[in-house]
């Protein structure tokens, strides 16, 4: 069912979703709030932009022109009306593309920031889908690999441009050495926790197009409390 909501903690922004299909998650939050954004950044790229959560929270912190991409034509309809009602068409475009098609629009070297909250488990055989294929491509690298989106990714940016993406912990170590691949040296971290007493099941990670290898570990996030509230740095990017 599709229901128009209120965007968490945003004044007068609102978010058309669809109950049967998924709704925008936390990390959709944490990372356009994690992000660095220059004043020097001019154009900004969100991949696998959904139903234009990052796009609509990153336009709160810029004024920078933001091009979304989602490649699910139902979910994308839903990012067009979302970015219709807010009356942020100047602002943000969302395109319905597969990410792989890209260089069809943009030659290499135009964004300043490219951020992702990607499909997170691959698409092996044995791995568990839901039975609903617009979750199930959110979720799983069905169309887009990890591979696929960091290649684009390092084409599409300029040289010493920011890149930043959220991602299950479990694979930090591949996803540290792919992006060494792709030139896309990691600047910040940050993980993410349930609760203080659990393991990290996320995280964030901010890099730089050929940048230097320096590092910084950011504090951890946790989210909830042992009750199962919000912890105070969730309301506050929250802002609630």
């Amino acid at each position: 069912m599709e229901t128009l909501n209120d965007l968490v903690g945003y004044d007068n922004l609102k978010i058309y979703q669809n109950d049967d299909w998924f709704k925008f998650s936390l990390e959709s939050v944490l990372l356009p709030n994690f992000v660095t954004i220059n004043l020097s950044s001019k154009k900004i790229l969100d991949l696998c932009s959904g139903n234009a959560p990052i796009p609509l929270i990153l336009s709160t912190r810029t004024n920078s022109k933001i091009i979304g991409v989602e490649y699910q034509k139902d979910i994308y309809d839903l990012a067009v009306k979302t970015i219709n009602i807010n009356h942020l068409e100047d602002q943000i475009t969302i395109i319905n593309e597969d990410v792989k098609k890209l260089n069809k629009y943009y030659e290499g070297d135009t964004f300043d920031l490219i951020t992702v909250n990607p499909p997170y488990f691959k698409n092996q055989e044995l791995s568990t889908k839901n039975v609903d294929i617009h979750k199930t491509i959110a979720r799983h690298e069905i169309n887009i690999t990890l591979d696929d989106i960091l290649k684009t990714s390092c084409y599409l940016l300029k040289n010493g441009a920011r890149f930043a993406m959220v991602h299950r912990t479990e694979r930090f170590i591949e996803i540290i050495n792919k992006l060494e691949k792709f030139n896309l040296i990691p600047k910040r971290i940050q993980f993410i926790y349930p609760k203080e007493d659990k393991e990290s099941n996320l995280f964030m990670i901010e890099c730089i197009k050929n940048g230097q290898n320096e590092i910084k570990i950011e504090k951890p996030l946790f989210v909830h409390n042992n009750d199962g509230t919000y912890r105070d740095e969730i309301k506050k990017i929250f802002r609630i």
